[in-house]
């Protein structure tokens, strides 16, 4: 079995911790496909303080080469999707298909990034003073922590890195323990592409030790991360106790919403693609459908035939619709919830038993699952579940129907199937969700749009896009006096 190496200061080197845990395929937990070092506090403040050396020669590299370095990332990447794909499906479970797809999606963002290299502009403003020249420029902050989750191991980390580089940072990059093998490969990628020693490095372990020292470090000028919020609300205040930048992407329960003039088919394929697509294990998976009464029976009765046809199993074969849970402890939360969900009085219409049969024998497999007349109070209705669990939430009305979808802490991504425009245009201003969508699932965002949510959701600036620069840099506003004269009045 490969151990996994960290990447410190250009050079890859494993872990001298000595403590070791495996990396397994949750397919079929018989394949073990690496060893997993759980690096040391002093591994993780090397990386840190190489970062910290690195970082004026980065800083004084003029941006277009920056971008041009990622740019060349983007193509290597592009020419190494398939082998990466493959190690990210076998490690994190979810299909080849989807891995496929987030590779490419990575690929995006890093084409998107490197254009921005040439726009990474300030602006001139009119001065109120004579012969005053005023205008504002961006500037790296420093070294950035990025600590990344086991869901999308390939493309979170890349939207973060590209814009962290692109802006004259030095990073410190943490992955999940579950996901070593994509998370070196994507290092591989910038490592290949021209990226100078010390300026991207890479230590896999712990949050405890790894995540603590990249959080506490005095080096440390900003962390941006993506994971539980439970975590994400103790970093954002240790980071915030030392003012430092804090970026953090967290839970979702993201709801569709179908008002009873929906096209009702394309509501069932947008719930069923949302919530049983990678297995539920994404951000913006759909985990409520908040739907008028009326034509509630309809839609389940569709959504039952179209789950009934969901194939679960291995998920590097073609035919396979749904892969299984990441690992043991996230297939213990899922089937918990299962039971809660029961014992609080939701009506299980489909699913809730683990698979265990043929294909499934050997990986951490749940049958997609379905509860009906769930209402708001119940945990289901509320808490974030990471799994193929699906809840149904009836409501009388449009206005029950916003009510209902704002009633969660959090705030990621939600959906409307309507063809009344008035309503569609009153959902949009009403919903509590940083990203919505109009006749389309809850999933997906581009690489050259804002992604991000609001309440629980996210703390600090957006992700991606042209924004995503504002998080990495700090803004510096100038006047350049030329009259040569000393000024006279009040100054402010």
């Amino acid at each position: 079995m490969d151990t996994y190496a960290n990447f410190i200061n250009g050079e890859w080197s494993p872990s001298r911790s000595g403590r070791f845990v495996d990396n397994v395929n949750p397919a079929d937990t018989r394949d073990k496909i690496g060893r997993v070092g759980l690096s040391t506090r002093e591994e993780a403040r090397a990386a840190i303080e190489a970062a910290a050396r690195a970082f004026p020669a980065w800083r004084e590299t003029p941006v277009p080469v920056r971008g041009a370095i990622i740019a060349k990332a983007a193509v290597i990447l592009a020419e190494r999707k398939e082998e990466i794909s493959r190690a990210l499906t076998r490690e994190e479970g979810k299909l080849l298909r989807e891995s496929r797809g987030e590779v490419q999606k990575a690929v995006n963002v890093l084409e998107f990034m490197a254009g921005e290299a040439r726009r990474l502009n300030g602006e001139t403003v009119p001065s109120e003073l004579p012969f005053n020249f005023a205008y504002t420029l961006k500037q790296p902050l420093g070294v950035v922590s990025l600590i990344t989750p086991w869901n999308f191991p390939v493309c979170i980390p890349a939207w973060k890195i590209a814009p962290a580089l692109v802006a004259g940072n030095t990073c410190v990059f943490k992955p999940a323990t579950l996901t070593p093998a994509t998370a070196t490969l994507l290092v591989k990628v910038f490592q290949d592409a021209g990226v100078p020693p010390g300026v991207l490095n890479l230590v896999i372990g712990s949050g405890a030790e790894v995540g603590d020292e990249f959080v506490t470090h005095p080096a440390i000028k900003a962390i941006s991360f993506t994971g539980s919020n439970e975590v994400g609300a103790a970093l954002y205040k240790d980071g915030a106790a030392r003012l430092k930048k804090v970026q953090c992407e967290m839970g979702g329960k993201n709801p569709i919403v179908v008002l009873a003039d929906a096209d009702i088919p394309l509501a069932v394929e947008a719930a069923a693609q949302g919530a049983f697509g990678s297995t539920g294990q994404r951000c913006t998976a759909t985990s409520r459908v908040v739907i008028e009464a009326g034509v509630a029976d309809r839609f389940v009765e569709l959504l039952l035939e179209r789950t009934r046809r969901i194939r679960v199993g291995n998920p590097m074969e073609a035919e396979i619709d749904m892969g299984p849970s990441v690992d043991a402890n996230q297939y213990k939360t899922v089937h918990s919830y299962i039971e809660i969900a029961k014992a609080e009085g939701a009506k299980l219409v489909l699913g809730g038993g683990k698979l265990t049969d043929g294909p499934c024998a050997y990986g951490f497999f749940t049958a997609p699952t379905i509860f009906d007349h769930v209402t708001r109070t119940m945990r289901l209705a509320k808490e974030e579940v990471f799994g193929p669990v699906l809840a149904v939430l009836r409501v009388k009305d449009f206005d029950e129907a916003v009510e209902v979808a704002n009633d969660v802490p959090y705030g990621l991504t939600s959906s409307v199937y309507t063809n009344d425009g008035a309503k569609t245009f009153k959902f949009i201003e009403r919903i509590e969700t940083g990203i919505t969508h109009v006749n389309s699932p809850t999933m997906g965002g581009e690489a050259q749009l804002p992604f991000g949510g609001m309440k629980a959701t996210g703390v600090g600036t957006r992700e991606m896009g042209r924004v995503a620069l504002d998080f990495f840099t700090e803004l510096k506003t100038v006047y350049i006096d030329y009259t040569g004269k000393k000024r006279e009045g009040n100054l402010y």
